[in-house]
């Protein structure tokens, strides 16, 4: 098994940012030449989903999810929570981690991963600006 942290630095409430490129980078510092990979978030306030990378559907999936998920409704994780000492602001940023997973896998062939031409990983925040974790884990097969 081999595996790595990445680091991602958001500057937006809610965010979708590729890291595809830093995944494979990865990938190819393990020198394993078969196995899996699997990219996973360290928050519940974050995704980690595959998909097309066009500024126009990463557009369209933050319009849907802003409609599933209005900032304005009355979410009962909304209140002052005894064991944090302060009042959760979140809970949008929850349930939109919920919907969008918090990781994906990947078969990895020959040292390469192994991923339909239009597929990107997407790290997505959704309670940001903040510094997160992405761990990696590559398993060989």
């Amino acid at each position: 098994m081999f595996i790595r942290s990445l680091t991602i630095f958001t500057d937006q409430y809610n965010q979708y940012q590729v890291i595809t490129g830093e995944i494979e980078l990865i990938v190819a510092e393990s020198e394993i030449k078969n196995g899996v990979v699997t990219i996973q978030t360290k928050h519940t306030t974050t995704g980690v989903t595959v998909n097309e990378s066009l500024e126009c559907l990463e557009s369209d999936i933050n319009d849907f999810l802003k409609r599933l998920v209005p900032e304005e409704h009355p979410y009962a994780h909304a209140r002052m929570l005894k064991d944090y000492g302060s009042t959760a602001g979140n809970p949008t940023g929850h349930i939109k981690a919920l919907l969008t997973g918090n990781h994906c896998h990947f078969p990895i062939i020959d040292g390469k991963i192994v991923r339909g031409g239009a597929q990107e990983v997407y790290f997505c925040e959704f309670d940001g600006p903040s510094e997160r974790t992405v761990l990696v884990y590559i398993q060989e097969g």
